[in-house]
């Protein structure tokens, strides 16, 4: 189980931004609470899509509290295998 942020880095405005995905809604959840996200910020929440896009300050939060970086690649494998 996990938490998994990938290496988009977007340009979103005067922001970076990436997404933020997990194993289950919880572990996403906790982890947005965690580094204060606000949980009504969820896209695409009970699809396969679920995640939230987030700026490089709360990666670096996330990534201190264990979440894992992931590949545009690597995310992608993990969007289709919950698609299954």
């Amino acid at each position: 189980m996990g938490v998994y942020i990938d290496s988009m880095n977007k340009p979103y405005g005067r922001m970076i931004m990436c997404h933020m995905v997990a194993d289950s809604q919880e572990e996403l959840l906790n982890m947005a609470r965690k580094i204060g996200l606000n949980i009504r910020w969820l896209q695409y929440p009970n699809t396969y899509k679920e995640h939230f896009d987030i700026s490089l300050g709360y990666k670096a939060k996330a990534l201190a509290h264990g979440a894992k970086e992931i590949s545009r690649k690597e995310l992608g494998a993990f969007l289709k295998s919950r698609k299954s």
